[in-house]
């Protein structure tokens, strides 16, 4: 916090277990979405090379899984990644890290909003598509001022929508197999315009970094730390739970889609391929009911990121990183719901003003913020290990440091992939290298001046 600056914040209320947090943690990283959204760009870069992308990619996520199951026991804190970094690595790399995650936590929501009309279209061609995505952020937001408990029960039941969803997929592709496991992991290949062709290192590789993304949100449960009865035993528990739900929510999918298909190459090429296994299966009556779950899950992930995000920013309050009048609109409790219930509007209103940008600005300022974020917990827990500030975590994650090897080792292939990709990877590069200078700046300019910043951890 800023010293004399701050007065102390009303604390959160604990009132969720381990499967209210992980229902909500879960609808961050939308599994339903990932897969019919993320995942065809995984066939176009590697087709059936996919099955290795993802089989890599959890590798490298269980890595980042394990870090930030141990910093979250150890500073089981809303403001997530920034607390640990600053605990660690020093005030400025906190900083640094609370400034890439402001852009990464506003910007989701309108980003998820215009994408619902892409996936309506396949229901109801010409929606407008910023209409809706001000519909949807808007009534995110005022759902997501309710009582904690409310919304993990919300998103719980619209979690079980989506995964009825990619439940039908993977029952329509393995009902039917066309061709074995076996032969998609020993011969992968790719669609080309003669037919097929093995698939390449580098596409699978391209594939990979994708699939990371995909996974992503399994760390999201540390936002919720502070509602959480016991966080610091359980949270470890919540992310490790939660991403060994996402990888079999959308491994399964991806794999029973290209057993099953029929016509491997039309899936390879299309647009939405799942959708197109599905009505080939199972009739357009189907794929449409299924194309509707895809929408329950995007608008259950901007439900459930805008609870994650308001705590973020009443973390960042509560630290007196803004200044007055702002520190205490963001910690500002509602006496009866329990929630930031300010700041979650304010975060709805920065929403909803987004989505009249236009996507592929909202794409590139978000950046490539989470090999950011990736990179800082993985050299904070170095860091707590070699001061022992994280010594008193209750979780210690197994086989240290292969865990921030790997993690810093597949975070420099991927931006190294990125900066080659000079329409959207280098820009997006540039963009969360600006926002890290931003946030420096900002630091060294304003807060220094008004005092030394430090984070505060909540008593349990």
């Amino acid at each position: 916090m800023i010293e004399g600056e701050t007065p102390a914040a009303t604390p959160l209320v604990r009132r969720l277990g381990l499967w209210g947090v992980l229902f909500l943690t879960l609808s961050v990283t939308t599994p339903a979405s990932s897969v019919f959204v993320i995942v065809p760009g995984m066939f176009a870069e590697a087709g059936t090379g996919a099955v290795w992308a993802m089989a890599i990619a959890a590798v490298v996520c269980v890595a980042t899984a394990f870090i930030y199951a141990e910093l979250s026991s150890a500073w089981p804190v809303a403001g997530g990644e920034y607390v640990a970094v600053a605990h660690t690595l020093g005030p400025a790399a906190g900083f640094a890290m609370l400034g890439v995650n402001v852009f990464n936590n506003l910007l989701f929501p309108p980003v998820a909003g215009l994408g619902v009309a892409a996936v309506l279209s396949a229901v109801a061609p010409g929606l407008p598509a910023v209409p809706i995505a001000v519909a949807v952020v808007a009534g995110s937001a005022l759902i997501a001022v309710l009582d904690i408990r409310v919304n993990a029960w919300v998103t719980g039941a619209f979690l079980f929508t989506e995964v009825v969803a990619l439940a039908v997929v993977a029952w329509l592709g393995f009902a039917e197999p066309v061709r074995g496991a076996a032969e998609l992991l020993l011969a992968p290949v790719e669609a080309t315009a003669q037919g097929f062709a093995p698939a390449s290192a580098a596409g699978i590789g391209l594939a990979t970094t994708i699939a990371v993304f995909a996974l992503n949100g399994y760390g999201a449960a540390v936002y919720f730390a502070e509602e959480m009865l016991d966080a610091p035993r359980l949270i470890a528990r919540t992310v490790l739970a939660a991403l060994a739900l996402t990888l079999l929510l959308e491994g399964l999918p991806l794999l029973a889609a290209l057993v099953g298909t029929p016509d491997l190459r039309a899936l390879l090429t299309a647009e939405d391929p799942f959708g197109m296994l599905v009505a080939l299966r199972a009739g357009d009556a189907v794929a449409g009911w299924v194309a509707v779950g895809v929408v329950v899950a995007i608008v259950n992930s901007v439900i459930a990121w805008t609870v994650a995000c308001a705590r973020f920013f009443y973390s960042s309050g509560r630290d007196g990183c803004w200044g007055r009048p702002v520190d205490r609109w963001l910690t500002a409790v509602h006496p009866r719901l329990g929630s930031p219930w300010i700041g979650t509007l304010m975060v709805g209103a920065v929403g909803v003003a987004c989505c009249l940008l236009p996507l592929r600005l909202l794409l590139v300022l978000s950046g490539t913020g989470l090999l950011v974020i990736y990179a800082g917990i993985a050299l904070a827990a170095v860091a707590g290990r070699g001061s022992e500030r994280s010594a008193h975590a209750p979780y210690r994650m197994p086989l240290y440091p292969l865990a921030p090897a790997v993690t810093l080792a597949a975070l420099a292939y991927v931006a190294w992939v990125g900066w080659w990709d000079l329409e959207e990877g280098r820009p997006a590069l540039i963009a969360t290298g600006a926002q890290v200078m931003l946030a420096l700046g900002y630091y060294r300019l304003v807060l220094r001046r008004r005092g030394e910043w430090t984070v505060r951890a909540p008593s349990e």
